[in-house]
C-alpha cells in the first residue's frame, strides 16, 4: 500500500493556555483541562497533573485503547478517557503541537459536542511553527472489516474527506433515524461550522443497561442526545442528520492519533472506535512503509532547533550541528563542524589538537538517535547505545574539518536498532562502526 511522497506545511500551536471545565460524560467527576502551547515536534501530549510525577500520555495511535462509547489513551501508568472530542478539534484546526494538562482521567463532555473546544482554541489564536508538518497520501486502498462495518480510505484530492453512512436498521421503533447519509471535506472551516456542533447521543432503550455498567454518569438530556421512536427526549436536533455527523467528529478524533495530515477520501459504514482505530493502524504501517522508501520533502534535512526536539544532547556534549539528509528511517546524513574552539581539545592536546575517536562514535550515535526517534511510536523516548562493533579509527579530525556522519539502518525494532554509521572528512573515511540501540522510556 503505497503513498505518494508526503508534502508538508508548517506545523502549528496555539498563541495562548485556554481552559475547559466539567463533568466527564462516563465517570461523571468534575475535571479541568488547560491546553497551553508546545514547542514544534514534541506533538499533542496529556499530562495527568492529578498523579504524581505527573505522567504524560502522547496521543499517538500506539497508545490508544478503543473501549465502549469512547476512545482511551494508556501509557506510563497512567490514562486519558474520552478523548476524541479535543483531539479532533485540535487536528482540524490544524494545531499539531499541545500540551494538555489534566486533573483527572476524563475529558470533561460540556454539551456534548467539540464545539465548546472549537471556539476556545480559535479564540486563543494559531501560530506557525519553524518545523515541517508530516502529510501521507494514500494512494492505494486500506480496508478494514469488523462485521458489517467496514471503512476504507482511497486517495484523496487535495485533503481528507469523509463519507459516512450510518445504519440501524437492526434496531427496531426508530422510524426515520434508523440510515443516514453525509459527506465532508475535513477543512478547518468545515469542521467548525459542520461538524463540531453535532451531540454524543444514545438510544432510549439502551439507557439504563449503560448505566448500570458504570457508563454516562455525567450525561443529560442536554449533553446527550437519547434517541427512541418518538424522537429526540427532552432536546431537539441541530441538524436532521446529526448522528451522521457525530460519527464524523469521532472518526476525526481518532484518525488524529495518526500523527500526520492526511490526505485521502474515506468511507465509512456503520464503524465506531475499534474499527477506526484499526484503520489508523494500518495507515501508520503504510506511512511507515513509503518513509523507508522514499525520503522526507525537505531541502534542509533538520536545523539545530529541530534535532533538539529529538536529543536531549546539548553544548558541549552535542556533535551534530544539522542533518542535511534523511530518507525515510533508513539513512541519514549529519554535520559537525569541528571548530578549534572545541572544549575537548584544551585537553586533546592543546598543542596538537586531534578529535577523541569516541567523540567521532559519539557523533555517529546521536546521528542515530535522530533517525530512530523521528518514529512517531518512538517519542518520548530515549535511544541508549547497546553494543559497538567493528570500530576501525582511520583518520585524524583536527581543527578546521567538517565531519560528515552518515548512518545506515540495518534493523529497526522496539527492543533493539541495529545500525552502520561512518565518518568522513572531505570524502576519506575517518571512522566507522555498528552500533545497536535500546530505546527507554524519557
Amino acid at each position: 500500500m503505497a503513498a505518494n511522497p508526503p508534502t508538508s506545511r508548517p506545523q502549528r500551536t496555539i498563541k495562548h493556555s485556554v481552559e475547559f471545565q466539567g463533568a466527564g460524560l462516563h465517570s461523571g467527576r468534575e475535571v479541568k483541562v488547560v491546553v497551553r502551547p508546545a514547542e514544534p515536534g514534541t506533538g499533542v501530549t496529556f499530562v495527568r497533573t492529578d498523579l504524581e510525577e505527573r505522567p504524560e500520555v502522547q496521543a499517538l495511535c500506539n497508545y490508544l485503547k478503543p473501549r465502549d462509547r469512547r476512545s482511551v489513551l494508556m501509557s506510563n501508568g497512567a490514562e486519558v478517557h474520552t478523548i476524541e472530542h479535543l483531539l479532533g478539534s485540535l487536528w482540524a484546526l490544524q494545531i499539531d503541537n499541545a500540551t494538555i494538562e489534566i486533573d483527572g482521567d476524563e475529558v470533561p463532555g460540556l454539551d456534548g459536542s467539540a464545539q465548546p473546544f472549537v471556539a476556545a482554541l480559535r479564540g486563543a489564536g494559531v501560530v506557525d511553527q519553524r518545523a515541517e508538518r508530516k502529510c501521507f497520501r494514500v494512494s492505494e486502498p486500506v480496508f478494514v472489516r469488523e462485521g458489517d462495518s467496514t471503512l476504507v480510505a482511497l486517495p484523496g484530492n487535495g485533503g481528507l474527506s469523509i463519507e459516512y453512512h450510518l445504519d440501524y436498521s437492526h434496531i427496531e421503533g426508530l422510524n426515520g433515524w434508523s440510515k443516514q447519509s453525509v459527506t465532508f471535506s475535513i477543512t478547518p472551516d468545515c469542521f467548525a461550522d459542520e461538524i463540531a456542533s453535532a451531540r454524543t447521543f444514545v438510544f432510549e432503550h439502551e439507557v439504563q443497561q449503560l448505566r448500570e455498567a458504570g457508563f454516562g454518569r455525567g450525561a443529560t438530556s442536554q449533553n446527550t442526545l437519547i434517541v427512541g421512536s418518538g424522537g429526540v427526549r427532552e432536546n431537539s436536533l441541530r441538524y436532521e442528520d446529526e448522528l451522521a455527523r457525530h460519527k464524523v467528529l469521532d472518526l476525526v478524533g481518532d484518525l488524529a492519533t495518526l500523527g500526520a495530515d492526511l490526505d485521502a477520501h474515506i468511507i465509512a459504514t456503520r464503524s465506531g472506535h475499534s474499527l477506526n482505530l484499526r484503520l489508523v493502524q494500518e495507515l501508520l504501517e503504510s506511512m511507515h512503509a513509503e518513509e523507508n522508501r522514499g525520503s522526507v520533502v525537505r531541502e534542509s534535512g533538520m536545523e539545530i532547533r529541530e534535532i533538539f526536539n529529538l536529543l536531549p544532547h546539548r553544548y558541549p556534549f552535542l556533535m551534530i550541528d544539522r542533518v542535511i539528509e534523511l530518507e525515510g528511517y533508513k539513512h541519514a546524513v549529519g554535520i559537525k563542524n569541528v571548530s578549534i574552539n572545541e572544549p575537548f581539545f584544551q585537553g586533546h592536546w592543546p598543542e596538537q589538537p586531534i578529535m577523541p575517536g569516541v567523540l567521532q562514535l559519539e557523533a555517529m550515535a546521536q546521528l542515530a538517535g535522530v533517525l530512530l526517534l523521528r518514529k512517531l511510536e518512538n517519542t518520548g523516548k530515549l535511544a541508549v547505545l547497546w553494543s559497538i562493533d567493528k570500530v576501525k579509527l582511520r583518520g585524524a579530525v583536527v581543527p578546521g574539518d567538517q565531519l560528515r556522519i552518515e548512518v545506515d539502518t540495518i534493523r529497526a525494532k522496539p527492543s533493539v536498532s541495529h545500525v552502520d554509521a561512518r565518518c568522513k572528512v572531505a570524502g576519506k573515511l575517518v571512522a566507522e562502526a555498528q552500533l545497536k540501540f535500546t530505546l527507554v522510556d524519557a
